[in-house]
Order: C-alpha cells, then structure tokens, then sequence
C-alpha cells in the first residue's frame, strides 16, 4: 500500500461516480465509484498513520548504580523514512 495506490483508487473512483452516465446490467457504476472514493481515502489514511509512525521513536531506560539508586533515561528520536525501494 502506498499513497500512489490510494490516489490512483480515488481518481477511478471519483471518475465513475461523477463522469460515467454508462449503464451496465446489474451494475450501478456510480454506487462502485463512491466505494472505490471511500477505499481510496482509507488507504492514503493508513499510509499516512504508517509513515508517521515510524518517524518518531520513544526509548526508555533505567539505570541501577552500585548503592541502589536508580536513574531513568528517556530518548526520543526523529527519524526520516527510508528512501523508496529502487524499482
């Protein structure tokens, strides 16, 4: 999944739902782009709530001295994502 799927999902959809006045047997061409619309946005959603995700890293740890006093480190790091796969 990627942004280029949801878009390419949004624009069929939005193509058939709006500019499409063909009728088909059974098939309602307009109800399938609104659902292809719908998919469409879910998808780039989730690619979005992934590629956030994975920027931003929390770690903590807690560090116990010889006398039994203990130290709590947090760390917080950014991240860019990966470059894209060579294709």
């Amino acid at each position: 999944m990627g942004y280029g799927l949801g878009v390419t999902l949004l624009t069929i959809g939005l193509i058939l739902a709006l500019a499409v006045r063909d009728a088909v047997d059974a098939i309602d061409l307009t109800t399938v782009g609104w659902i292809l619309v719908l998919a469409g946005l879910i998808v780039l959603a989730i690619t979005a709530f992934q590629v956030n995700s994975r920027r931003r890293r929390t770690s903590v740890a807690t560090t116990t001295d010889p006398y039994g006093r203990q130290a709590t480190t947090e760390r917080r790091t950014e991240t860019d994502p990966p470059p894209p796969p060579a294709v």
